[in-house]
Order: structure tokens, then C-alpha cells, then sequence
């Protein structure tokens, strides 16, 4: 079934949606909100201790008008103009781990290119020390690993104090942090939002494109006959991110929503005044929609929701795209000899029911220049 009624782990009666054509109706519909202090006196209602976060109020669990406004702020730092703009820079990066990689024989993709390519990006654009990165990587996994628990609180807590630190000297830079508090300083973002909008830029401007470049590696390393036309076209590249972005969708889950009145989704009718989990990954592969839904075809004709659908969508889609196809062209040229240590069975995949993407992906480079130069 394309929608059915499912319970969380709390308990919590939630009806979950994985059907492509149920699934973006329900991204645009804005009977489906997501205002996190509605969200949570409903969760209540529901279940005992379940939180949803309702203390970090930001773009993805808010609603318009307080939704337009807030990503009113930041649309412009992620226009395709300044994404273009940044290819150098993020070609730059590329070829400096790539470089680095070139040590060693073999090599952890996820640790030493697939992560650190975006965090830094990120950090540059935030205007927050590359040094830090691997602060954010155990905040944001504990954030979205471990939920709501004491773990993920104390992530919170810490992200916090450290962005407020930042914060506290910014103003005057070019970089995004310097945007929110002039955008603070002009009434249009609160204290608490301009905190709560660099956490989620943090997060959300690494976590997704990790997860795009592990996957589309790992996708690569599965179709060697298709990493050949790669290699001998790289400017079929897009193409195969956008398969990618399909067959292994970086973000699995949408957030919760809940509905404020009956809404029919393919044929259930869902009541007032329920949660709502849209599967991305799911409705990526329905065969309604998709023909051969679980194979790699370079020529497809895309329409996916990887990057959701409606008012939510990401605001980082350009950026991610950019990154993706940077860091394929530039590993594909450099190191051609790519091979998986051991074997897929060998390979975890994070535990966390929002993201899709490896903890660790080993690889050997086999022959290829450790150089850039």
C-alpha cells in the first residue's frame, strides 16, 4: 500500500506515505504543516516522551508566513549564479584531498573526500573554522543518530554555545554568518532564529552531499560498465547524479508533517490532526512511476524527489549538485583504478532513519596521479 498507518517506537499512530504520485501531492499540500510547537502539543496528545525538537525553530518545522520569511533571508547565498561562482573554490578543495588521499594506497572515501569536501565548503560560505569540522560531524550524527536523547541534546547545546560564540563577532564579513546578524540587526530574523538557522546550515549544508558523493561512489564501483562511459564522457556526469539522487536518495524521509484538515492521499483519507512521514527513497523507486525503478539508466527521464517537492525544497539543491559533480569528475580523472576493499557486505550503512549514505567506505586507489599538479 501506497499509504498506511504505521507506529513509532514511542507508540505514536503515524501514517506513512511511499507512493511517488501520494508522495509529492502531499510535499505540496499545505493542509500538511510543519510548525514544531502545533507538531509537539499533537505528539502529546498521542504518546508519552516523544520530543520533536520544537526548542530549534528553523525552516523545516516551520510554515508560512514565518517559513517565506525565513527562507526569504537565505535564498540568495544559494542562487545558481553564486553556486557557479564558487566551482573554482570547490575544484580547489577537491584536488587538495585528492592530493592527500594520493599518500597512501588505500583510503576511507567517506572520511578523507566524501565528508570533508562539503563540510569545508560550508564552513568557508558560514565563515566558520575548517579546523572545527570534526566537531560538526559528531553533532550532527548524534543530532540525527541518536534523535531526541541525552546525546543529541548535549549536541544541541554545544552547537549552540559555539555558534553564539561566533556570532558574537560577526556583522561586518561577506559570509553567511555575518548575513543573519544583519539580518538580525534589520528585524528580520529573532535572536533564537538566527541561531537556530546557522545550526541547520551546518548541518543540512554537509550531512546531504556526504551522503550524495558516498553513494554515488559506491553506485559507481557496482556498474563498471557504466564508469566506463563516465570515464570516456564525463559530461554525462549530471545524468548519472540525477539516477543517483534517484536509486539511492540521500535523504530517505522527509521531516514529519501533520495534517490541519482531511486529506486524500491516492485512496486513504487521512483525518485532521495526524503525523505524516513522506519516504523520499521509497517513491524514488515506485514502479508506477519509474520503469525498472531498482536499476541504474543513465538516460531516464527524472522528475525524482530527491530534493523534495513544494514550499520545503531544498534550498541547497544547486550547491549539492555542484559539489557532486566536482568531486566525480575530479576522483574519476585522478584515480581511474578506484576498487572497494572488500567486499559490500562488509559495508554499514548510518543509522538513522532520515539519511541514506555509508559510515565508512574503504577503498583502494589502485593506479592513478597523486597529483594535481
Amino acid at each position: 500500500m501506497a499509504v498506511k498507518l504505521v507506529k513509532t517506537v514511542e507508540g505514536m499512530p503515524v501514517w506513512l506515505v511511499t507512493g511517488y504520485r501520494e508522495v509529492r501531492q502531499a510535499l505540496a499540500d499545505r493542509r500538511l504543516c510543519q510548525n514544531a510547537a502545533r507538531a509537539q502539543r499533537l505528539a502529546d496528545q498521542m504518546a508519552d516522551g516523544v520530543d520533536l525538537g520544537s526548542d530549534v525553530i528553523h525552516m523545516l518545522n516551520s510554515d508560512p508566513p514565518d517559513h517565506t520569511r525565513l527562507r526569504r533571508v537565505m535564498s540568495g547565498a544559494f542562487s545558481t549564479a553564486r553556486v557557479t561562482a564558487l566551482r573554482p573554490r570547490i575544484e580547489e578543495i577537491a584536488d587538495e584531498l585528492l592530493d592527500r588521499m594520493g599518500r597512501q594506497s588505500e583510503s576511507d572515501l567517506i572520511r578523507d573526500y566524501a565528508f570533508p569536501l562539503p563540510v569545508t565548503v560550508i564552513c568557508e560560505l558560514l565563515g566558520v573554522p575548517a579546523d572545527d569540522r570534526s566537531l560538526f560531524r559528531d553533532w550532527s550524527t548524534a543530532l540525527l543518530t541518536h534523535e531526541r536523547s541525552v546525546a543529541a541534546q548535549a549536541a544541541i547545546t554545544a552547537m549552540r554555545d559555539y555558534l553564539e560564540r561566533l556570532l558574537a563577532h560577526r556583522g561586518d564579513g561577506d559570509d553567511l554568518l555575518s548575513e543573519l546578524v544583519r539580518a538580525r540587526q534589520r528585524g528580520q530574523l529573532g535572536h533564537d532564529e538566527v541561531v537556530a538557522m546557522a545550526i541547520l546550515l551546518l548541518i543540512a549544508g554537509h550531512e546531504t552531499t556526504v551522503g550524495l558523493i558516498g553513494n554515488a561512489v559506491l553506485v559507481l564501483l557496482r556498474h563498471p560498465q557504466e564508469r566506463a562511459e563516465l570515464e570516456a564522457n564525463p559530461d554525462r556526469l549530471p545524468d548519472f547524479l540525477e539516477e543517483v539522487l534517484r536509486l539511492e536518495s540521500p535523504v530517505a524521509m522527509a521531516t514529519l508533517r501533520f495534517t490541519t484538515a482531511e486529506v486524500r492521499l491516492g485512496e486513504v483519507d487521512v483525518p485532521a490532526g495526524q503525523f505524516v512521514l513522506l519516504a523520499l527513497g521509497a517513491a524514488n523507486r515506485d514502479p508506477h512511476r519509474f520503469s525498472e525503478p531498482d536499476s541504474l539508466r543513465l538516460g531516464r527521464s527524472h522528475g525524482h524527489l530527491a530534493f523534495g517537492h513544494g514550499i520545503h525544497r531544498c534550498l541547497g539543491a544547486a550547491l549539492a549538485r555542484v559539489e557532486g559533480d566536482i568531486a566525480l569528475r575530479r576522483l574519476l580523472i585522478r584515480y581511474p583504478g578506484l576498487s572497494l576493499v572488500g567486499g559490500e557486505d562488509d559495508l554499514h550503512w548510518r543509522d538513522t532513519p532520515m539519511l541514506r549514505g555509508l559510515e565508512s567506505l574503504p577503498v583502494t586507489l589502485g593506479c592513478g596521479s597523486g597529483s594535481s599538479g
